[in-house]
This record gives structure tokens, sequence and C-alpha cells, in this order.
């Protein structure tokens, strides 16, 4: 399934440039110094408060974040996370990208009891289901369904 995306074309420099049109520099300094100490709280009870109260992003019950976990920094809340889950070592989750003429953002939704393996990179606007085992490595750059096992760039997907 194509990512859920909302996209603004940007006419002049790339949007880079203008990144403080889409986010303001306050908010982006303040979600930036946050993610950075977060990726070194060894305690998954403390990151995981962090993460819900100071960057409003929604986890359930008994979710785990490993070490050096990337949040996106412009929009954060845009995660979802559901119980029961493990993000491995090093992921890194997207809800914004920005090409040479657009900047897009989406949410990003993944279900109960799913592990997300290290090294992982989850584009913006793609749903994860639950029960899902996403590999070591793997560039996540659609929808998963349920039940199934995820590996690789390009990804690929075994249906149980």
């Amino acid at each position: 399934m194509k990512r859920r995306l909302r996209q603004q074309q940007v006419k002049s420099a790339n949007p880079l440039w203008k990144i403080f049109d889409f986010i303001n520099f306050f908010r982006l300094f303040k979600n930036t110094v946050i993610i950075e100490i977060a990726r070194y709280i060894p305690s998954m009870k403390l990151k995981r408060w962090v993460y819900i109260h100071l960057l409003k992003m929604k986890v359930g019950n008994h979710t785990a974040f490993a070490f050096k976990v990337v949040p996106d920094l412009l929009h954060p809340e845009y995660i979802t996370v559901g119980c029961n889950c493990v993000i491995g070592y090093h992921t890194t989750i997207l809800t914004h990208e920005i090409t040479v003429d657009s900047y897009r953002e989406g949410f990003v939704e993944i279900g109960d009891h799913t592990l997300i393996g290290a090294n992982v990179t989850i584009l913006p606007g793609v749903k994860i289901g639950s029960h899902v085992r996403v590999s070591a490595g793997t560039v996540v750059t659609q929808d998963i369904p349920d039940y199934a096992i995820v590996y690789g760039n390009p990804m690929n997907i075994d249906k149980k």
C-alpha cells in the first residue's frame, strides 16, 4: 500500500533551507535535546515516560526502546507504538521526509507485540501490524500486515 503522506511543494530553495517554515525553531531545539538525552537513558520505564510525557508519543504498556533509538525530531507526536513491543538498537522512526522540492509528513503506527530489530529505518506514513517481526537493517517502506515477518532492503514481507 502506498504510504499516507501529506505533501507540500516548495518552489524556491529546497525545504531543508526553509525548515522553520514547517516547525518552530524552539520546538525543534527542545525535541532535539530531549531525544538526544533519551537515547542514552538505560531505564526502559524512564525512557518510555520521557517519550510519552515530553515528546507526546503514544506508547503502550511494557514497550521497550533499546539504546540509541531515534524518534522523529520534527513530529514525535505522530508516532504510536502498541503494547509489549521491542524497538531495537539504533532504530530510526521518521514522520517527515524532505526532497529537493517537497516536504512530506505522515503518521507511523506500530501494533501490539511487535519486534523491530536493530538498525531499522521506518519511513513516514506506514502502519506496522501486531505480532510482526522486522529483522535488523530493514528499511520499512510500506504497510506491514499482522503476523508478518519482514526483512531486507528492499523490504520483503513473508506472511504467515
